[in-house]
């Protein structure tokens, strides 16, 4: 029979490759310390848990579908207008709502593992009841709150950055968290369909163009979220608590990438942050309006020299900017991946920064970047170095 111990650590395993490319897994799943992709895990109860959100407010969340009826899919035309899944997390009334809002779906998460060959190494249940905090059918707050979108990695769902969105959530904001369709190893829609990635042969086949589109696509998808959120007939009935004045973007990887197409060409966007993704679509030589941006990435593959989009976008951005690194993180660092597989008592060699630390640090400098440039809340944080987080360095290229 397999032991706790044992089940823990494929599971852990499983969750530090889930995000991984197929040769990355494959190699780690033949060292010699891996537990063998064909043990599986047997649980009947979640071994895992989001890290609890740090803000004064409880957090509430709905899931939206909206349709941009403007728009054909990019991926699938023949499947008609642009369809769009939304978690829309957002500040609750203490006490109040059902239970907490789940993760994601069974499905939606045996696609995510079989996608990488490890369906048989953590049971699909594992994953999809993972413990979150906000809760269904929560009333809001009371007061107006500024609107910050989020956008995932490519092919990786939403559901990735959902601690993220709670703890913002949590200290003031409304947070829409977007799945864009045919851009995930699995999305579900109502009606029982589950979307896939058609997308990822698409940008197999076309490289570096293909996920030009992708960000530039995203950016539509992100300003049509934003139109349906504040717009006079809005799509969420909670919506009047959002302060249409008050808007920020930000995503990681590619959902980066699209943060800044997205205040490209969306005036209304006020500040935005790319986590760890490079820019497909570059960073206008015109700048974005004098608007804030924030690069947040990995020391290893995000210092001066390790991107050239990196290095080409930062003389653009024209308004306040910040280029931070964290040392010993990785790309999946500013995910939930990280803290999910630290309670299961894995470490990433390659990635020595623990879950634990890598949730602060996001949590601390996303929180940071707009209480300063939406709420006009001056965080020292944002100076320069301190003390309390030696592994984040400021970048003066």
């Amino acid at each position: 029979m397999t032991s706790h111990r044992s089940r823990a650590a494929v599971a852990a395993l499983a969750l530090t490759l889930l995000l991984a490319t197929p040769a990355t897994a494959a190699t780690a799943l033949s060292a010699p310390d891996a537990a063998p992709a064909t043990e599986a895990v047997s649980a009947s109860h979640s071994l895992l848990e989001l890290p609890r959100p740090t803000g004064p407010y409880a957090t509430g969340r709905d899931t939206l579908h909206l349709t941009d009826t403007s728009r054909l899919d990019p991926w699938v035309p023949t499947a008609g207008a642009r369809e769009l899944m939304v978690s829309v997390t957002y500040p609750a009334r203490p006490g109040t709502g059902g239970r907490p809002a789940p993760y994601m779906t069974t499905e939606e998460a045996r696609l995510l593992l079989a996608g990488k060959g490890l369906e048989d190494a953590v049971p699909a249940t594992t994953v999809a009841t993972t413990r979150t905090y906000a809760r269904t059918h929560a009333p809001a707050a009371r007061g107006r709150f500024p609107l910050v979108v989020l956008s995932p990695g490519f092919s990786t769902p939403r559901t990735t950055l959902t601690g993220l969105a709670e703890e913002l959530a949590s200290r003031g904001y409304v947070v829409a968290t977007v799945d864009h369709a045919y851009e995930s190893t699995g999305t579900a829609f109502p009606g029982g369909r589950v979307l896939t990635c058609v997308a990822c042969d698409r940008v197999r086949e076309t490289g570096p163009e293909g996920m030009e589109l992708v960000s530039e696509g995203r950016a539509a998808d992100l300003s049509f979220v934003i139109d349906r959120l504040t717009g006079r007939h809005p799509a969420w009935h909670r919506a009047g608590v959002i302060d249409r004045q008050r808007i920020g973007v930000a995503g990681h990887s590619i959902g980066g990438s699209a943060a800044a197409s997205t205040m490209a060409t969306d005036p209304r966007v006020h500040a935005g942050i790319n986590m760890d993704g490079t820019f497909a679509d570059p960073v206008p030589a015109t700048g974005l309006g004098d608007r804030p941006f924030l690069m947040l990435g990995s020391t290893a593959d995000h210092s001066p020299g390790g991107d050239d989009s990196w290095d080409s976008g930062w003389p653009a951005l024209d308004g306040w900017k910040r280029w931070l690194t964290v040392d010993g993180s990785g790309h999946f660092s500013f995910t939930d991946i990280p803290a999910l597989a630290q309670q299961l008592g894995i470490e990433d060699p390659e990635t020595p920064i623990s879950g634990e630390r890598s949730t602060v640090i996001t949590r601390e400098y996303v929180t940071a970047f707009f209480d300063q440039h939406l709420r006009g809340i001056h965080r020292p944080l944002l100076d320069g170095p301190t003390p309390g987080n030696p592994e984040v360095r400021f970048v003066s290229p």
